[in-house]
């Protein structure tokens, strides 16, 4: 054999071995295990909001799930920087931007999506929430009645409507006064969730059930209210108060598909509940 090509398999020999060397200094002694690890839970998408817009069945009037992918994020309800500069404890209804403020300390306010009239706003100003209602019944001025006669049913006389899933004025309502008066003005539920965010019908400020429940209990009866427009436009002016007809009984409740925007239910009459004392 060459001697070149004896060289050659010396020095392939060698390095081989010097490898050999290497490698095993940089291995561990202990043998290698395959460990498999399970994946960590994975929260599911959005669960916080489908809590939060899920279904409330300890209701009295059991509340349907809200199918919240299809409102603007923004409309959720959410923990913001306040930019109101009200007192902690206010509300604060901005109508340029459909959003309501409950403001608390450290410059926080809760936000909520609200809808509006599409006619005008029924009231604005400073005043109170005078007085609270769970699931309220409705019962439309004799005013309206008079030039509704269907709405007869509904009448201060008759009872009103009741409670539940149809009545306009939803889970819950605020009632607002101005200087001990009734401003006719609201603050309620309503199933139409579709509308949140717009101007779309006549009414007073209507809100998705879930969250008007949730505003419910942080407002106490006194809690002073300011309706205005933070977009720059100041204190919108007073409108007259436009009448509506309840949901009828052929309108279906809202499910996960988009449903055609009912006109003209969303502006309330009082609830016929003698009102406390001013505060």
């Amino acid at each position: 054999m060459p001697e070149r090509e004896i060289r050659r398999r010396t020095f392939l020999q060698l390095s081989a071995g010097l490898a050999a060397t290497g490698l095993a200094g940089c291995a561990s002694t202990r043998p290698t295990v395959t460990r498999s690890y399970a994946p960590e839970p994975v929260p599911e998408a959005n669960a916080f909001l489908a809590d939060m817009y899920g279904e409330k069945p300890n209701e009295p009037y059991p509340l349907p799930a809200i199918p919240y992918e299809k409102i603007d994020p923004r409309y959720y309800r959410q923990m913001v920087a306040d930019p109101t500069g009200e007192k902690p404890g206010t509300l604060v209804v901005d109508v340029g931007n459909h959003f309501l403020y409950r403001v608390y300390e450290n410059g926080q306010a809760m936000r909520y999506g609200v809808g509006l009239g599409r006619a005008g706003f029924a009231w604005a100003g400073r005043g109170v929430i005078q007085y609270k209602r769970e699931w309220p019944r409705w019962k439309p001025p004799n005013e309206m009645v008079a030039r509704q006669p269907e709405l007869q049913q509904f009448s201060i006389e008759a009872g009103g409507m009741d409670p539940g899933l149809k009545n306009p004025l939803g889970a819950r309502a605020m009632y607002i006064f101005q200087n001990g008066e009734d401003t006719l003005y609201r603050i309620h539920g309503s199933p139409e969730w579709w509308t949140i965010g717009k101007s779309v019908s006549s009414g007073c400020v209507r809100m998705i059930n879930q969250d008007v429940v949730d505003l419910y209990n942080r407002v106490p009866n006194g809690t002073p209210i300011v309706v205005t427009d933070l977009t720059g436009g100041g204190m919108v002016q007073s409108q007259p108060m436009p009448e509506i007809q309840p949901l009828p009984d052929s309108q279906p409740l809202p499910d996960s598909q988009p449903l055609p925007q009912p006109q003209d239910y969303m502006q309330m009459g009082p609830d016929g509940l003698p009102p406390p004392q001013p505060l």
